[in-house]
């Protein structure tokens, strides 16, 4: 797999779903798990990269600090399984909803190994700084 690319604008239905870009379902056919994630968004994880994330969480709290075991918590405690259904819509629970500010426009955009899912004003806030780097001359 190359990774997840690309970037979608949708929109929440009256039930709180979101449609998944046609081009990333095929990876989400078994499902997939969306938690909260830096910066303010949703990640939404492939079952396999879930599985990974999960380990490298529990490495960490096993032989780190009371932060790093209370951070690994915080993430299963706030993470969720999710379907796709036929027409490619996935029920984000109303807790990451609220996490992410999703309240009827959804960012959706691959970040690699997994698609993040944001409130647009927060994405603008957040990573406008940066893609002023592309236009940078200097490229640093």
């Amino acid at each position: 797999m190359a990774g997840f690319v690309g970037r979608f604008e949708h929109s929440l239905d009256a039930k709180g779903r979101v449609i998944l870009p046609a081009k990333f379902r095929p990876q989400f056919e078994r499902g997939g798990y969306l938690s909260e994630n830096r910066e303010g968004c949703l990640a939404l994880w492939t079952p396999g990269e879930f599985e990974r994330q999960m380990r490298a969480m529990q490495e960490r709290a096993a032989g780190g600090s009371r932060q790093d075991r209370n951070r690994a918590r915080v993430w299963a405690a706030s993470s969720s399984e999710v379907e796709i259904d036929r027409q490619g819509r996935m029920a984000i629970p109303a807790h990451l909803r609220a996490f992410a500010l999703l309240e009827t426009d959804v960012l959706v955009h691959g970040a690699l190994d997994r698609v993040e899912l944001w409130n647009p004003a927060t994405w603008q806030e957040r990573i406008s700084p940066t893609e002023s780097w592309f236009l940078d001359d200097e490229g640093e």
